[in-house]
């Protein structure tokens, strides 16, 4: 009985320190506002573009993982965004097809039949079991081949970019089975249930307030674990972290994995919550698009990806509609900006005030270096022993 008293204490401690206490008062209060007050305030019309943000804050939330605590310029992540939306529609349109049925527009545009590859996506086991999958494999095959040979920077970057204006070219080209640059669309249920009903389309918006919780809580934890120490050394002191007996390649694989399957679900809940999916969303810009939010929120903290995500493409729909050839420049003009001079993002606006504040004192020798908005320094996360 002491025993057990003393582990539920230990527990119960643990669960009390300052830190843990006020993620789990944030997340509480993000469900509130996202699954109790959202719905009551908003129309549907207006639920639904939010559910589409937060399926776009998925992609985000990989994003400030792999960039801003790894240091990998993700300029590809609308590959796997695409992979998992193509799947989940692919295995919607043969749904609303009917047991043997044929899709409509392969009706149009193909030869009437459906291809072998489509055909397990009829399960909708099979279907889910992709959507995490193929983009999880993918991602390790190219992350491995790429990080063992210590391609990074710019390099890593323009490689991952290349691969997304690839992907969209073959959908385009694939029209018999892809639907070309029209994309699939047209859906008219969800594992069953209708997709015209109100009551349906709100429980596709709770699934994807829910998913993304539970996303951010699980980039929380990757954060504060031994994985998200090692993850920023890698990013900081990549050759010292070798030298220590840690392989870099294998912790890079790791994240830029989690992002791939964070961005494909992300894409397979917008599907059913937009309707549909064409080569248009899963591009180069989109995967610039992914970024600019990512950046203008800041990158290395929590929330700085989803707010900046969801901030950025509300004011996209907002200023599409009033200014349609202007937001493109807007766009670009507050990426600038917020690079130049808010390097951490408006996330850090606030520090960055307080330290423009504060008067200017000269250094003193052995004074500690200030952290920078990318984290702490590798140093400060690495064995004792190890340090210089």
């Amino acid at each position: 009985m002491t025993g057990r008293t003393s582990t539920l204490t230990a527990r119960l401690a643990v669960l009390a320190r300052p830190g843990r206490a006020r993620a789990l008062a944030g997340f509480g209060l993000a469900a509130v506002l996202l699954m109790a007050v959202a719905p009551v305030l908003l129309s549907p019309f207006r639920l639904g573009l939010l559910g589409k943000f937060l399926c776009l804050a998925m992609v985000a939330v990989g994003i400030g993982l792999a960039w801003g605590r790894g240091g990998l310029l993700t300029l590809g992540q609308g590959v796997y965004f695409g992979l998992g939306a193509y799947l989940m529609a692919m295995h919607l349109k043969l749904a609303d097809a009917g047991p043997g049925g044929v899709p409509d527009f392969m009706l149009l545009y193909g030869t009437g039949e459906v291809p072998g590859w489509w055909e397990p996506l009829r399960s909708p086991v099979v279907a889910l079991a992709l959507v995490v999958l193929v983009p999880a494999a993918l991602a390790a095959v190219l992350g491995w081949a790429v990080f063992t040979r210590r391609v990074r920077g710019a390099y890593f970057a323009i490689l991952s970019q290349a691969l997304a204006a690839a992907f969209a070219i073959l959908l385009i080209g694939q029209q018999q089975t892809t639907g070309g640059t029209n994309g699939l669309n047209g859906f008219r249920s969800f594992f069953g249930y209708d997709l015209a009903d109100p009551v349906n389309q709100r429980m596709l918006y709770l699934i994807a307030a829910g998913v993304l919780i539970v996303m951010v809580v699980v980039a929380r934890q990757l954060m504060v674990s031994r994985f998200g120490e090692v993850l920023v050394a890698v990013r900081d002191q990549e050759d010292r972290v070798r030298f220590l007996g840690y392989d870099p390649a294998a912790v890079k694989t790791a994240v830029y994995v989690v992002a791939a399957v964070m961005a494909a679900v992300g894409g397979a809940l917008f599907v059913p919550i937009v309707g549909i999916i064409s080569p248009a969303d899963v591009g180069v810009v989109p995967s610039i698009g992914f970024l600019v939010g990512v950046a203008i929120g800041g990158r290395a903290t929590l929330l700085g990806p989803v707010l900046g995500s969801v901030a950025v493409s509300w004011a996209q729909t907002t200023m599409s509609e009033q200014f349609p050839s202007g937001w493109i420049y807007l766009q670009g003009a507050l990426f600038i900006l917020v690079v130049a001079f808010l390097p951490g993002g408006l996330a850090s606006l606030r520090t960055t005030l307080r330290r423009r504040r504060r008067p200017a004192r000269e250094e003193e020798p052995g004074a500690p270096a200030p952290v920078s908005s990318d984290g702490p320094p590798a140093a400060d996360l690495l064995p004792e022993g190890s340090r210089a």
